[in-house]
């Protein structure tokens, strides 16, 4: 622009324009700037249309009356309207307000509680046990039968089930007691997880295990990964190819779970366990099993060695602890939670950088 600007002195302005590709009206825009208007009279119009500090205060103190403390700016202002009295418009109260930071659902709003995420660790069998219900299609339409359900987390082993017409906190009691019971559960052993049923939270239920004194622990709502376990008990049984599309009757629907269950406890050789089944672990058998393995293995890396290019193979150890939701720590690369809740850091070489104790 300003090499077009001097060359004008010399040429045509339109040539000295199109020599430098510059727009003609950005030329001769740049020779004469426009005047700027005058803001003196809309300042001053302003001015006089803004109320005075005492005038705002008075809506304000108008507002925050005892008469209108409950009422919105647009009550107000119509009430005030009605009575013959115009102080501002709604606005302006909204604006008065704000600058009092006093604009806010002035109405209680219903807010749904923080629940706790729950943080559950078993070492052992009859330490943690989670429990749940779920629906069996029955033969016709809107009808259905309830499948109750106890597992131990840390074993996977179903410690008692139930098959029942209906949801019932009695039936949920029943199957409780006679099951701890069985599994020989002293006071203070063991944690009952499940999520937020109507069973689940009932009078019966809390009364029984404050007799028991077992802990009771429970899910947030609408967060299925706070029952991993019991979910995914059910997907295992609900994707077996003998798994019905409906049972014809109840009498069908317990006969399933009498050939189910022993077969799920007995002889699924289930992949979170070391490929070992959910009775070896729950009674102990876990290490004479894994002990077995190491020496079939050990045979087999004998007779065909070069079968084996990373040398003796070894079967993967039996399970140490079980987590609902293991302890969040941030910062942190790759995390290892041990039995005794040290978490330890590990960058991505496999190197171990610190531990420390929660």
């Amino acid at each position: 622009m300003r090499a077009a600007t001097d060359l004008s002195e010399h040429v045509s302005h339109s040539a000295a324009c199109a020599g430098f590709g510059v727009s003609r009206s950005s030329f001769y825009r740049r020779r004469r700037p426009r005047e700027s208007k005058p803001t003196t009279g809309m300042i001053a119009r302003a001015v006089r249309r803004r109320l005075s500090a005492e005038e705002r205060a008075a809506v304000l103190a108008t507002l925050n009356s005892e008469r209108f403390a409950d009422a919105s700016a647009s009550q107000v202002y119509a009430t005030l309207l009605d009575e013959g009295v115009f102080l501002c418009s709604i606005s302006t109260m909204y604006r008065i307000l704000r600058g009092a930071r006093q604009v806010r659902e002035r109405r209680e709003q219903l807010q749904h509680p923080n629940y706790k995420r729950p943080e559950l660790l078993a070492t052992a069998p009859n330490q943690v046990w989670s429990w749940d219900i779920t629906k069996l299609r029955g033969p016709a339409k809107w009808m259905f039968f309830h499948l109750y359900v106890i597992l131990d987390i840390f074993s996977r082993y179903v410690v008692g089930w139930l098959v029942a017409d209906r949801e019932s906190e009695v039936l949920a009691v029943e199957l409780i007691q006679q099951t701890c019971i069985k599994q020989g559960i002293q006071p203070g052993q063991l944690t009952l997880h499940a999520d937020h049923g109507s069973s689940m939270v009932s009078k019966p239920v809390a009364f029984l295990l404050a007799d028991l004194d077992v802990k009771k622990t429970h899910s947030r709502p609408h967060v299925s990964n706070d029952n991993p376990y019991s979910e995914s008990q059910f997907k295992t049984m609900k994707y077996r190819p003998e798994f019905p599309d409906r049972f014809g009757g109840i009498q069908e629907a317990r006969e399933f779970c009498r050939i189910f269950f022993p077969w799920y406890n007995d002889e699924h050789r289930h992949s979170r366990i070391a490929l070992l089944t959910p009775a070896t672990v729950h009674y102990g058998r876990a290490k004479d099993v894994t002990t077995h393995r190491v020496d079939v293995l050990k045979r087999a890396f004998d007779v065909h060695p070069e079968r084996f290019v990373r040398g003796v193979p070894q079967p993967p150890p039996p399970p140490t602890a079980a987590w609902i939701n293991p302890p969040v720590v941030p910062f942190f690369d790759e995390l290892f939670v041990s039995p005794d809740r040290a978490v330890t850091r590990i960058d991505p070489t496999g190197a171990v950088v610190s531990a420390v104790s929660i």
